[in-house]
């Protein structure tokens, strides 16, 4: 059976054990958010399967699907995964992923799923936001680097995942709760990348989180060197970067020709013009001392060699590679080089750029899924 069929298989399974009711692709905001099953999971992208995180400001509030409920105490949870959409902003489609790979680390009995929506109803996004539900950035990279959201300048798209971490680290909630995994595939990849680097609660919430990063087009780089184009960042080696599993080296660092790309150094590229969002509310030593020392765990896809799937090919980006892959290896390679960092870092086996196969690989499992909370200590 190919990887796919066997996802659709599992996925189809843990829907059907569920609930009976079909699945439907985004439900429109303005529909009220239903109260969560008692006892089983909710898996499906539907409104039954949503809640509100209060962000404080004014009645301001964003949607999440969630597994199971974040207001009633639940000492089944052990662990918690929140899984960040990509560019499209497909909360649903990536609760769907978040869930099946639940089903194939048989962790939904002490995990909760949650997948955050990054709704937005300014430029050409058209989402229908219900009463005081928050607006955020349509396009650009201002939702996935911790920006000010487009209905409300007081509030950053980090602001947001604070709450959602904050309701998981309350004791009374969830007693038990022992790791929380914050993974983003692609744009999400972006904003987890950024969002390790500039919070402000990670170590406040007595709850250990960790970080995963996938397949994003850029990072946020800490200083103003770029990966040389020769050995491993050479185009045509980058390319035919796919017939290997091993994470690539042969990377060689120095200075950027700023006249290539103006932009290459300022925020989210790099450090440089952090002017407002969450990341101007620390200086650029406290980015990079973030950056080194929380757990991190960076997947790039084998086969995510080719411009697709919405790839960032601006001169800004291209300057940190030719490919995502390249891309990644190089950043890594730079960070533990340069910040002593000590980040994991897996090439996934047979993936391009697709974050189904990416959370479902046998391999990525343990990452999303630490067999340490897990309740019987085994997984």
């Amino acid at each position: 059976m190919s990887r796919i069929s066997f996802f659709l298989v599992a996925a189809t399974l843990v829907a059907a054990a569920a609930f009976s009711a079909p699945v439907r692709a985004r439900p429109v905001g303005a529909q009220p958010v239903g109260a969560q099953p008692a006892r089983a999971p909710c898996v499906l992208a539907v409104a039954r399967c949503q809640q509100w995180i209060d962000l404080g400001h004014g009645g301001a509030r964003s949607k999440v699907y969630s597994s199971y409920s974040l207001d009633r105490p639940d000492p089944r949870i052990r662990r918690a995964l929140i899984m960040v959409h990509g560019t499209l902003r497909n909360a649903d489609h990536y609760f769907a992923t978040a869930n099946a790979a639940a089903f194939l680390a048989v962790a939904h009995g002490d995990t909760l799923v949650i997948a955050p929506d990054f709704a937005s109803a300014s430029g050409d996004c058209k989402d229908l936001l219900a009463p005081h539900e928050v607006s955020w950035s349509c396009g650009g990279n201002s939702w996935r680097s911790g920006g000010p959201a487009a209905s409300d300048p007081g509030l950053t798209s980090f602001d947001f995942m604070d709450a959602i971490l904050k309701r998981l680290a309350d004791r009374k909630r969830f007693p038990n709760l022992q790791v929380i995994v914050v993974a983003g595939h692609s744009a999400g990849g972006q904003f987890v990348n950024r969002y390790e680097m500039a919070n402000q609660v990670h170590e406040t919430l007595g709850v250990p989180v960790r970080y995963v990063v996938a397949n994003p087009s850029s990072y946020a780089w800490p200083d103003a060197v770029r990966p040389m184009p020769t050995g491993d960042a050479g185009p045509s080696a980058a390319r035919e970067a796919w017939s290997s599993e091993i994470p690539h080296t042969d990377y060689v660092f120095g200075p950027f020709d700023a006249a290539k790309a103006p932009g290459f150094d300022l925020w989210p590229y790099g450090l440089e013009n952090r002017a407002d969002g969450a990341a101007a509310k620390l200086t650029a030593d406290q980015l990079r001392h973030n950056l080194a020392s929380r757990p991190t765990t960076y997947l790039l896809g084998q086969v995510d060699v080719l411009p697709l799937g919405g790839f960032d090919g601006s001169p800004n980006a291209m300057a940190q590679g030719p490919t995502r892959r390249a891309r990644g290896e190089a950043f890594v390679k730079h960070i533990e080089e340069t910040l002593a960092a000590k980040p994991t870092v897996m090439i996934v086996p047979e993936c391009g750029h697709n974050d189904r196969c990416i959370f479902t690989t046998d391999a990525v499992l343990p990452v999303i899924f630490p067999p340490e909370a897990a309740s019987d200590g085994k997984r």
